[in-house]
């Protein structure tokens, strides 16, 4: 990709190179409910499959979790959303849906507020992300748990 004048604007050259794409599966431990950061283990792998200047799309296999793009320096803005969304959506609220346990309805609400896919620009390889931000899987179950996470590159 080459700039475009002043604006900071990038556009893709056919000629450099054309467009591919990798697709993989990255699947995550989780440990109750917290954030889980994966933002190296998706760099490691935009590097394994030789990624350029695109677009990266994630996209967790999961109801009751989620994936968020959030600060990654002080661990009580992750703690404070926690919070925030238990607020929102609390255990024992009268809930029909219960038979996976009275923390799984409340997370399904959790999952449907915070979203269960990404895209993120890539350039020269890497996400760009900005300074203080890093992706996450924001756990909103109890217990532990194996999230799988699909990734989808497409550019040079």
């Amino acid at each position: 990709m080459a700039p475009h004048s002043s604006l900071g604007l990038w556009t893709l050259d056919e000629a450099e190179g054309s467009l591919r794409q990798s697709m993989a599966r990255l699947v995550v431990p989780t440990r109750g409910q917290r954030f889980h950061q994966i933002s190296q283990p998706v760099n490691d792998w935009l590097k394994s499959a030789g990624a350029g200047d695109g677009l990266l799309t994630l996209f967790l296999r999961h109801t009751s979790a989620s994936l968020t793009i959030q600060e990654n320096t002080d661990p009580d803005v992750q703690a404070d959303i926690i919070d925030a969304l238990d607020r929102l959506a609390p255990e024992g609220d009268g809930y029909r849906h219960h038979l996976e346990g009275p923390d799984d309805m409340p997370a399904h609400i959790k999952s449907h507020l915070t979203g269960v896919s990404l895209q993120v620009p890539v350039i020269d390889g890497q996400m760009d992300l900005g300074t203080w931000q890093a992706i996450y899987i924001v756990e909103h179950r109890k217990g532990q748990h194996q999230r799988t996470v699909t990734l989808h590159y497409l550019g040079t």
